[in-house]
């Protein structure tokens, strides 16, 4: 009873969230620390490695430049990721099989007891050909996929992680309402240091373990979605 009773309050609570956001749109997600926008994406926090500082010199320990680097290299941090893709990929693949057979079983001899095993069966009854079976079977697939994805945008990230060999993790989120539509936006992933320009912005195709996180929510996205009952019928109906 008492796990019956938490299901339907958090069912009802789920309800009115989900009847707000259809009257008033979606609100946008507070602005917290990266981490927790993305959920999680880069698993596993690097503690902060210190930098030693050498005496009687006028350079610091891992600096690329006379005078303090604008560049971004310290947990916190800002800097500019350009994300430009252009991808397109199809593939198209047949088959079809087919195969057909013949058995054929007589028995013209069976130790003398032919003659009594034609008086069991009906006059019709041919020794010769006892058993006589045939099958055929076919099958035909055709499958085309023709996939074209296009973003092109910029946005800022967050430092949250220095690893041991000076790698850095970053992560970031953006998110713009227009009337009752968010698009969001969400990326993480490991940038060198230096591929980080002096303009402090780097690609997206130099950040490894790219995260990126497209899509939106409100009424577009909600009348695009296929129904949730639809969807677990297609899921496993087995026809």
């Amino acid at each position: 009873m008492r796990i019956a009773l938490i299901c339907a309050s958090a069912l009802s609570l789920s309800g009115c969230s989900t009847a707000m956001e259809a009257a008033r749109g979606p609100d946008l997600t507070p602005a917290v620390y990266p981490a927790v926008l993305v959920g999680g994406a880069m698993q596993v926090p690097v503690p902060d490695q210190p930098r030693s500082q050498s005496a009687n010199s006028l350079w610091r320990t891992g600096a690329r430049a006379f005078f303090k680097d604008q560049r971004a290299s310290n947990v916190g941090d800002i800097l500019t990721i350009q994300i430009d893709i252009d991808d397109s990929a199809q593939t198209s693949n047949s088959s079809a099989s087919s195969r057909t057979s013949n058995t054929g079983v007589g028995i013209p001899a069976l130790l003398g007891f032919e003659s009594s095993i034609s008086k069991v069966f009906p006059s019709t009854f041919d020794p010769a050909n006892a058993i006589e079976t045939n099958s055929e079977t076919s099958n035909v697939g055709a499958g085309t996929i023709n996939r074209q994805e296009k973003i092109s945008l910029v946005m800022a990230a967050t430092v949250t992680a220095v690893m041991p060999n000076g790698n850095l993790m970053v992560q970031g989120i953006q998110e713009v309402r227009t009337n009752a539509e968010v698009r969001h936006v969400s990326v993480a992933g490991i940038v060198r240091p230096e591929d980080i320009t002096a303009a402090n912005t780097v690609r997206h195709t130099q950040l490894a373990e790219l995260r990126l996180d497209y899509g939106g929510r409100g009424d577009i996205s909600r009348v695009q979605k296929t129904p949730a009952g639809q969807s677990l019928i297609e899921r496993f109906t087995p026809f």
